[in-house]
């Protein structure tokens, strides 16, 4: 039996290695990462890359691609456009928080808030992470949610909780 689990987690480590390790910074780990190919252009777009290649330690709130489709495509596309870059940078840095917040940071965070906790984004606006039907939601500055729906994507510079819905700041 123990020999079979030991080949078992060979199996593991070579099939899946990106999974088990940090593979460089979050914008590598996000790279590496289909379903986060809008959030890389969104980044390479708003000039962002170099930002969070840098040594952090930083939290991010990545969407999905799927987060990512659920804007009107016609807005998506208008704050790629170079004229919007400004606008655009300051939504991205809306979902990253200085600091490397695990998810364990995050509940005993909670648990000290009664369920709920503001933290200041990079780009100075408040963000709302709260406790609500059993699950971890964030609430923008507008009043919409997004559940955060998968934890702890380690990077060397950070950490990446996945979210299912772009938060968005004011103005």
């Amino acid at each position: 039996m123990k020999k079979l689990v030991f080949i078992f987690t060979i199996m593991l480590f070579v099939a899946f290695p990106k999974n088990l390790t940090a593979q460089g910074t979050i914008v590598d780990v996000a790279v590496n990462n289909k379903d986060f190919s809008t959030l890389v252009t969104a980044l390479k777009a708003a000039d962002l890359v170099g930002a969070l290649q840098g040594d952090g330690p930083f939290t991010v709130f990545a969407p999905t691609n799927d987060a990512f489709g659920k804007l009107d495509s016609k807005t998506l596309n208008s704050l790629l456009e170079v004229e919007n870059k400004k606008a655009l940078a300051n939504i991205l840095t809306y979902h990253v928080v200085s600091g490397k917040l695990a998810a364990s940071d995050v509940v005993a965070a909670l648990k000290k808030g009664n369920g709920s906790v503001d933290l200041t984004a990079l780009n100075g606006q408040v963000i709302n992470v709260m406790q609500k039907d059993g699950k971890i939601w964030l609430k923008d500055s507008n009043g919409n949610y997004s559940e955060i729906v998968a934890t702890d994507v380690m990077g060397s510079n950070g950490v990446i909780h996945v979210i299912s819905s772009v938060v968005m700041p004011k103005g």
